[in-house]
């Protein structure tokens, strides 16, 4: 029989941080192992066929370094690297695909109203068409507000 899979992808945001360790409770609950994946986006082309990155091109070492420092707290918890090409949406659902995925569970930057329709939601399209249970986190806000009582004391 093989072994249960639990998809972790992440983005190198602090949403993807604050959802880790939902996803390693999950894989210790389910005895599976933890997938955890990266999806690059390829270079844009613009124009007369120029790519453009928008920033300096990405060093693959050094994105592969990055993932590989995603780890569960756990080192016990089985676990395993994956680094793809493409559309992180499609990417991520065909993994959770092949891998036979039980669940998928990511962080989102929770954006909405026209941050969201210009950007799109990864998290969004994944749910769509993952093939198996997706579980997303968002991240909660700081509470920038003082203390009750603690305004005005000097």
């Amino acid at each position: 029989m093989a072994q249960k899979t639990i998809l972790f992808p992440t983005d190198f945001s602090t949403a993807s941080d604050a959802a880790l360790p939902h996803a390693e409770a999950l894989a210790r609950q389910s005895d599976a192992r933890l997938l955890i994946v990266h999806v690059e986006e390829p270079p844009l082309a613009y124009g007369g066929g120029e790519l453009y990155y928008g920033l300096p091109e990405p060093d693959s070492e050094r994105i592969l370094k990055m993932l590989e420092d995603v780890r569960p707290a756990d080192p016990a918890l089985p676990h395993a690297h994956r680094l793809a090409m493409g559309d992180p949406a499609a990417e991520i659902v065909r993994i959770a695909a092949d891998e036979a995925a039980e669940m998928i569970v990511l962080g989102t930057h929770g954006r909405t109203g026209m941050t969201r329709f210009l950007m799109g939601s990864v998290a969004e399209a994944i749910v769509r068409r993952a093939p198996c249970p997706v579980l997303v986190y968002r991240e909660t806000a700081q509470k920038l507000s003082a203390p009750v009582g603690a305004a005005g004391r000097g």
